[in-house]
């Protein structure tokens, strides 16, 4: 009795880590995608990309609808209100899980859904299909035209603190808790110059660049072996990591391939944008060898 109770205990233990994985493969995506509360968003600057093919039943969002610029800086959160009505038409409720589809290489505009989507309070019911809408032709699934009729659904957020701002950040400079993780190339990080009005990184940030979270082929996230190389020399998967790059956009990779891996990761909004702009904030160069 106690080993079939044992039994049971892992393998509820191993059925929710399986549960916790944001990636979802293009087979399980066909199995599940008639789930009663399952929505399917791909994302696409133009619109034109979702008329043309998409999956059948996925819904089209416009990636800045999410993430809107304004006067004070780009990709800046939503307001809470105009982003539950948005969700809602969309057919999503708080109840919904959400599969993100992204195009060809539009990962890192498909990674920032998904963190807003998070900073939402959707966290833990967002998914990535890895691949995309390429991954899922490959294994041979069809798309379609056809635009869905959508139910407008209700929707409230909830707002959690994954998108954090230049304070949050500069008191976490020296924490032995919080590791700065810049996600540009690391050319870009050592001081190259960028078009910015300081160049090099954060003080006492760690690099990752977010181009090497993906095959530069298929647009897959690497295996989480691979991805453990880049993370583990950063930070021990106990320390909180906070992403930035130019405007938030391509951190988001970074912040995902966090999430796979298990770490807790927040997102820098205003990232090196704002951060150069303020000489008070500290920023320095890697020195040459």
């Amino acid at each position: 009795m106690r080993n079939l109770l044992l039994i049971a205990l892992v393998a509820a233990a191993l059925s929710a880590v399986a549960q916790e994985s944001i990636l979802v493969s293009p087979q399980w995506l066909n199995d599940h995608k008639d789930d009663k509360d399952l929505v399917i968003l791909q994302p696409n600057f133009m619109k034109m990309d979702y008329e043309m093919e998409h999956i059948a039943g996925a819904r089209y969002l416009w990636p800045s609808s999410l993430s809107p610029d304004s006067p004070e800086g780009s990709m800046n959160k939503p307001d809470v209100q105009v982003a539950s009505e948005l969700l809602g038409s969309l057919g999503i409720s708080n109840s919904s899980r959400v599969v993100i589809c992204h195009v060809r290489n539009e990962v890192s505009q498909s990674a920032r859904v998904f963190l807003v989507l998070e900073q939402l309070g959707l966290k833990g019911k967002v998914f990535f299909l890895n691949g995309g809408l390429e991954a899922w032709k490959k294994a041979g699934f069809p798309v379609t035209k056809e635009v869905p009729q959508v139910k407008r659904a209700k929707f409230t957020a909830s707002v959690t603190t994954l998108l954090v701002d230049k304070d949050y950040v500069k008191q976490n400079l020296n924490s032995e808790k919080t590791i700065i993780v810049d996600a540009r190339m690391k050319n870009i990080y050592d001081g190259d110059p960028a078009g910015q009005p300081r160049d090099g990184h954060i003080a006492g940030a760690k690099n990752i660049p977010y181009t090497e979270m993906l095959d530069p082929t298929t647009y897959v996230f690497k295996p989480s072996d691979q991805l453990k190389e880049y993370f583990t020399p950063v930070a021990s998967a106990d320390k909180e990591l906070v992403a930035y790059c130019f405007i938030g956009q391509t951190a988001s990779v970074v912040y995902m391939a966090g999430r796979i891996l298990g770490y807790n990761m927040k997102l820098y909004d205003g990232s090196i944008q704002e951060w150069s702009r303020l000489s008070e904030l500290p920023m320095e160069k890697t020195e040459k060898k």
